[in-house]
């Protein structure tokens, strides 16, 4: 009896681990704890080697490490204690295989990208890669729609009310627009970027997601991921970078442009009346 009780207790150990885990997994936490794990290491392998000053430091740095863990990680506490009340015995949803993205999605996104940086109609665009961006959803306006060039081009249109925010997509599903997202601090960045390119980095340091953001002064488009921010060329560049990030699959060849011809090219395309 005593035995099968401490399996019970063992598994419970390792189930509550998992749900940690889950919760934090391709958050800022992730990062974190992985910096933590690096640290211990460190400290271990600096007391075998006798490195006596490196060990002094670690050591004195122990004593502070409870209360900076409790001040960097205090949001992703409160969203973990949150999590555990939403969340059953059993996951509600499996982030890894609900959430794969579609070449049909991709070639919609990249589709309206491509027409709004022609336009310079500015975009933020959230696709979600890791843990779900509940928080981001919640403060924005829930959608629930197929992903589609004209929905995208349309939440984005300047009259339209939800064009001031981002739009989160998860899987092949527009689920929420004109959310508010995290601005970053980095210094890396040009002083001369705007907040929609901001919230886009700060969004990637914050969240495991993919990031787009088309300029409304220039109609550039850029991509932030791990609080990296990257300029594109061109639309087959946007593909290249949404196949892998987003599909982890091989780029089909394309044209050496790239471009994707959108509705307006195509009406232009119509043979003239005689």
């Amino acid at each position: 009896m005593r035995t099968f009780l401490h399996v019970i207790d063992i598994l419970l150990v390792a189930f509550l681990i998992y749900r940690v885990m889950l919760l934090i997994r391709g958050s800022r936490a992730w990062r974190i704890l992985w910096g933590v794990v690096g640290f211990v290491l460190l400290l271990f392998i600096s007391r075998a080697l006798q490195f006596t000053a490196l060990h002094w430091v670690l050591d004195k740095a122990t004593l502070l490490g409870p209360v900076a863990l409790v001040i960097l990680l205090l949001p992703e506490l409160r969203q973990a204690l949150e999590g555990i009340g939403k969340l059953g015995i059993w996951p509600q949803k499996l982030v890894a295989s609900e959430s794969a993205t579609e070449a049909r999605t991709v070639e919609e996104v990249v589709a309206a990208v491509s027409e709004m940086a022609q336009s310079n109609v500015g975009a933020l665009i959230v696709i979600e890669r890791g843990a779900p961006l509940d928080d981001v959803i919640s403060n924005g306006v829930l959608l629930e729609a197929k992903v589609s060039a004209a929905l995208l081009g349309a939440i984005f249109y300047e009259g339209n009310p939800l064009h001031d925010g981002a739009v989160v997509i998860r899987g092949d599903t527009i689920v929420a627009a004109a959310c508010r997202l995290p601005l970053s601090d980095s210094m890396r960045l040009d002083a001369n970027l705007h907040m929609r390119h901001r919230a886009a980095v700060g969004a990637s340091e914050s969240f495991d997601c993919f990031t787009i953001v088309v300029s409304e002064e220039r109609g550039a488009v850029s991509v932030a991921t791990e609080g990296r921010l990257r300029k594109l060329q061109n639309a087959a560049e946007l593909r290249e970078i949404m196949t892998k990030e987003l599909r982890d699959m091989p780029e089909p060849s394309l044209p050496r442009n790239g471009i994707i011809r959108s509705r307006r090219r195509n009406a232009d395309a119509k043979p003239k009346a005689r």
